[in-house]
Parts: structure tokens; C-alpha cells; sequence
């Protein structure tokens, strides 16, 4: 969208809503802001509802900060406890049923593309686990195999935490849940493995142990996504609330895992490698990246 778009009618200027009227001020519009830069600028995602320690928050919040422009993005959700805090964000995002978001985002993808030709518009996907590995797998993969030009990014938290806690395809082998009292009984998904398989140009396994590492790899996976193919993300979020715990320990949790299961890693095709090389050394202007085909 045009810039101008946001600028506030002096007719109107003392009815808008303080938050918009702060949006255009001091907003990450037209900016080349991140997780580092938290705290300098109006945020995109306002107070939201969930749970207190809740990293799945905490990541969707490092992940709008990310994005390389914001003004010209869309997030695309499904059901889950992120959709409860799409309310509350200041960008253009799209609710779908439970399961259909990558299908939704790929069609999304190919009108913007239609629609302003010459002009990049990200299309990015924001779901749980049970919308992506479990009642929503098989879409997402489709997405890959058809090298739809979007990014997927899993909010783990190994568990299907906003209807009572039953077990997820990526829960963890062995794990209790509230609604699995005997425990995970097969293993976990690799989801990253069927992603590079399927085609994905880049992919990442992150946790919320490392936000600056979660910002930068998310924003590598928006770039991709743009210029190359279809990218993944994978954020584990630990849920304080299903797994019984002080919400002021989760952050610690992830770290721990980030050391031991759910470490950093990262694949790239050589076409991937090379579009970063190109767009990296171009961070700070913005105009390189937002014009990029």
C-alpha cells in the first residue's frame, strides 16, 4: 500500500484513536526496524489476551517487528491461540478455518501479484502446530510442492493448548499431556526434514530463547520467499499453562531445549544463498529490498 494511505485528514484529527494517531508518527512504517529496535517505535501488536508467559506471544511479537515491510504485508492465520491475538494487530491479516491457511495465502499471494504487478507484497502464514503438521498437513505441503512464494512459520508448542491440552503430532514421544495422561505414544514430526524435501528454499528451526536469532531468520525467510520460493520457520513456544509451570520460567525453557532437542539450524538452496548475499548487503536502506522482484 501507498504511505499516504495512513496520513490522518486534519478534519479528523481530533476524533482518531490515540493508537492510530501513533501508528503514523511513530510506527515501523516505511522503516527497517527489528527486534533489536523494540521499545523505540509504536508497536503493530497491542495489549492481547493470552495467557501470561505465553512464548507463542512472545515470538508473534519478535516476528512483527521483523517484517522488512510491513506496510505491504499480510498475515495469514488459523485457529489456535495466536488467532485471538490477530485482533490486535495493526496490519492487513486474514482468519481462515482451521487447517486451509497455506491454501488461502498461496490464492492471497497470486491476486496481490495480479493485482500490483511490479510491486512486492508478502503473504506470510502465522499457525500452530496442530494447524500446520496436524489437520492442516496436508495443504501446507501442497503449498511447498507448487513453490507457492510465501513463508510458513510453526508457533510450536507441541500441544493443542487452547482446547485443554491434548497431544499434537509435534508433541514429543513419551510426553504427558493434559489429555494424554499415558503419554505421546509415537514420535514427533519432522516437519523441517519433509519441508526441504518438498522444496522449500529456506528453512529454520528457532525457539524464543533468542529473539534477535528469531528476528533475523525470519526476516531471511520473508526475503527468500520473495524472490525464490516458498520458505518454513520453526519457533518453539513453550505453553506455561499446559505444562504446569511458573509462566516467569518458559523463556528459561526454551533456551534449555535451543540446547539440548530444539536447537538452531538452518538450510538454504544455493539460490537462496545467494538471493541473501544480494539483499543482506543492501539492509538498512529498505528501498533495495521493497522493490526487489
Amino acid at each position: 500500500m501507498s504511505l499516504d494511505i495512513t496520513r490522518i485528514n486534519p478534519a479528523f484529527a481530533d476524533v482518531m484513536p490515540q493508537e492510530y494517531k501513533d501508528l503514523v508518527a511513530d510506527g515501523p512504517f516505511g522503516r527497517q526496524l527489528g527486534v533489536r529496535d523494540l521499545g523505540t517505535f509504536q508497536e503493530l501488536l497491542e495489549e492481547h489476551p493470552l495467557c501470561a508467559g505465553c512464548n507463542l506471544a512472545l515470538a508473534f511479537r519478535a516476528l512483527v517487528a521483523s517484517l522488512p515491510n510491513p506496510e505491504d504485508s499480510v498475515l495469514v492465520g488459523s485457529t489456535g491461540c495466536n488467532s485471538i491475538a490477530f485482533p490486535q494487530l495493526a496490519l492487513h491479516n486474514v482468519h481462515s478455518l482451521f487447517g486451509n491457511q497455506n491454501a488461502v495465502a498461496s490464492g492471497l499471494k497470486r491476486a496481490l501479484t495480479l493485482r500490483f504487478p511490479g510491486r512486492v507484497k508478502d503473504v506470510v502464514v502465522v499457525a500452530g502446530d496442530g494447524a500446520t503438521a496436524d489437520i492442516g498437513l496436508d495443504m501446507t505441503l501442497h503449498s511447498w510442492f507448487r513453490g507457492e512464494k510465501i513463508t510458513t512459520v510453526m508457533l510450536d508448542n507441541e500441544v493443542y493448548a487452547n482446547t485443554g491440552g491434548q497431544e499434537s503430532g509435534m508433541t514429543a514421544q513419551g510426553e504427558v499431556r493434559n489429555m494424554a495422561p499415558t503419554g505421546k505414544k509415537f514420535e514427533k514430526i519432522r516437519l523441517p526434514d519433509l519441508a526441504v524435501d518438498a522444496g522449500c528454499a529456506y528453512v529454520a528451526v528457532a525457539n524464543t530463547g533468542n529473539l534477535a536469532r528469531l528476528g533475523k531468520v525470519f526476516r531471511r525467510a520473508v526475503l527468500v520467499a520473495r524472490e525464490v520460493g516458498p520458505t518454513y520457520l520453526q519457533v518453539y513456544t513453550p505453553c506455561p499453562t499446559n505444562l504446569k509451570m511458573n509462566p516467569a520460567g518458559s523463556v528459561g525453557l526454551a533456551k534449555e531445549r535451543g540446547k539440548k532437542d530444539y536447537g538452531f539450524r538452518e538450510h538454504l538452496t544455493p539460490e537462496a544463498e545467494q538471493c541473501l548475499a544480494a539483499r543482506e548487503g543492501t539492509a538498512g536502506s529498505g528501498e533495495e529490498e521493497k522493490n526487489a522482484p
